[in-house]
């Protein structure tokens, strides 16, 4: 059989170094790796390992944003602390970047949605830009202040003022007149890697922009998590709240006092870097405690999830078809947690009110609702076509400039 394809190309990658950011995306970049093109992926050195591992090439620049392993207090506490730092790392990293790819300008870009250089070198070099993006999206007649109203009080503000200010000066400076807002919420071309189900106002999105690919997570390999004797005949509950914002001991030990007298039921605790399994005291029978567990593995098997409902994990219990209690901790999360609860696939409970008997009554009260099973094959039957990295990597090589001549390959 005969297939036509663009001749190899060199492909640029760019993101920060983070989990959420660069994970959803590795299965894209190997994709386009195995069909012969070049990859050069800009990444701090934390992650470099992780993205060597598709077959691309890592090149390393220095950032100025929290590292994977840093507290997530260093991200600050109010929303010019979440997103003033993406601006500060972009003039830091462009000049770093620009030096990285000079006589080795890419034939397309691609980029995180947090990767603002990325969008001025790729029109300083004059390729198409695509946007691979691990969340939801703006839509038609979308503003910022819609889906967060702190950004009213945010841009009415000194401080504010003075970023968009500064931000919109460097634009001008790199040749871009754009609007701060418009430039890092309002890509050329989108693809977006989470199921559309978990997109907000999904009719209103622009698909001439945005193109819904999926998850493009890997099938995980065996890594050995196996029900333990104590498990065995029992309901089982997951509770992980990701990789980021994990430092959340009482929350951990609410789990402990809400679970850990259900006769029918084992816990699996993943409590992250941040939280020792000492700190939490004494544990019930039926609980275990580790850093980090093969996630999707035990959700294959489990009953229920307690998640921070982030992009990933959301997805995740979207796709093993696993009720969810959603409890969320920062930035998207909050809006993904209302979109898995209108789903009918999870219950919303915010974090303050996350006590033992909050937890248990939403637990009972979860599991038992055949309207949540309903949902959730409902929403993996609107999964099931939905291309993930293949689609993705079609998207790309179509979007290559038409100097790459298609070429045909067995």
């Amino acid at each position: 059989m005969t297939e036509t394809r663009p001749e190899a190309a060199h492909i640029a990658m760019f993101s920060i170094a983070a989990h959420g950011h660069v994970r959803p995306n590795l299965e894209v970049i190997r994709e386009l790796v195995a069909r012969g093109h070049r990859v050069s992926y800009a990444i701090p050195p934390a992650l470099a390992d992780v993205v060597a591992e598709t077959g691309a090439r890592p090149r390393l620049y220095t950032t100025t944003l929290p590292g994977p392993d840093d507290d997530p207090s260093a991200w600050g506490t109010t929303l010019l602390d979440m997103v003033r730092p993406f601006f500060e790392d972009a003039v830091h990293a462009l000049p770093q970047l620009a030096e990285e790819f000079a006589g080795d300008e890419p034939d397309l870009v691609l980029s995180d949605s947090t990767s603002y250089p990325s969008r001025v070198l790729a029109r300083r070099w004059g390729v198409p830009h695509i946007q691979l993006t691990p969340h939801g999206v703006a839509w038609k007649g979308y503003e910022p202040e819609e889906v967060n109203p702190e950004f009213i009080a945010l841009k009415q503000s000194p401080e504010g003022k003075a970023y968009y200010a500064r931000f919109a000066e460097w634009l001008r400076e790199q040749g871009v007149d754009m609007h701060p807002d418009d430039f890092t919420g309002h890509p050329d071309r989108s693809l977006v890697l989470i199921p559309k189900v978990m997109q907000p106002h999904a009719d209103d999105v622009d698909e001439e922009v945005y193109t819904f690919v999926g998850s493009c997570r890997p099938e995980p390999a065996e890594q050995g998590w196996q029900r333990p004797a104590a498990a065995e005949g029992k309901r089982l509950l997951l509770v992980s709240l990701g990789s980021t914002f994990t430092d959340r001991p009482d929350l951990y030990r609410a789990c402990a006092d809400a679970f850990g007298d259900l006769p029918d039921w084992y816990v699996v605790l993943q409590i992250g870097r941040h939280v020792t399994r000492e700190s939490l005291g004494p544990l019930p029978a039926n609980t275990e405690a580790h850093a980090w567990v093969p996630q999707l593995e035990i959700l294959r098997q489990a009953d229920a999830f307690l998640t921070h409902a982030g992009a990933g994990g959301s997805q995740e219990g979207l796709a093993t078809g696993t009720p969810m209690i959603a409890v969320p901790q920062a930035a998207d999360q909050f809006m993904n947690a209302r979109i898995l609860a209108d789903l009918g696939v999870a219950r919303y409970l915010p974090a303050e009110e996350a006590d033992a008997a909050r937890l248990r009554e939403t637990l009972l009260g979860l599991v038992d609702d055949p309207a949540v099973a309903e949902a959730l094959a409902r929403a993996r039957r609107q999964m099931a076509d939905e291309g993930g990295a293949v689609q993705a990597a079609d998207i790309v090589e179509a979007a290559l400039p038409s100097s790459r001549a298609a070429v045909e390959r067995s």
